[in-house]
């Protein structure tokens, strides 16, 4: 069964919620690509609309969304997602994961595509007690 943390960014306020997600929740996500929405409630945000916006699995690997499936490819890159080139026309051939979500992915990035009632923070226990 999976298990991992999603990234929540709330693009209103600008803060990024880590949550923790595992069991039926997690189902959610398995078999959806970069670009499908999940509903929020898979990570407590009832209402919400969540957009998968990217990931990375087990070795840190990123999820690319031109790559179909959850299997690894080895690619040639000349900028993006996975590699930065240091000089101009440089590329380099990298290990990436497909934009599926499977068991291998340990972290999935997601943004509030259609907001619901409640403020996030509230909603995942987060709010400003300092």
């Amino acid at each position: 069964m999976a298990d991992f943390t999603v990234a929540v960014a709330d693009p209103d306020s600008g803060v990024t919620y880590q949550i923790d997600v595992d069991g039926q929740d997690a189902n959610r996500f398995m078999g959806r690509e970069i670009g499908d929405e999940v509903e929020g409630s898979a990570v407590g945000l009832d209402g919400y609309t969540l957009e998968i916006t990217g990931g990375s699995d087990t070795a840190g690997r990123p999820l690319r969304g031109d790559v179909r499936g959850p299997n690894l490819k080895s690619v040639l890159l000349e900028g993006g997602v996975g590699y930065e080139p240091s000089r101009d026309g440089e590329r380099k051939r990298v290990t990436v994961r497909g934009r599926e979500i499977s068991d291998e992915v340990r972290q999935i990035n997601a943004t509030v595509a259609e907001a619901g009632s409640g403020d996030v923070a509230e909603l995942l226990g987060e709010s400003d007690d300092e």
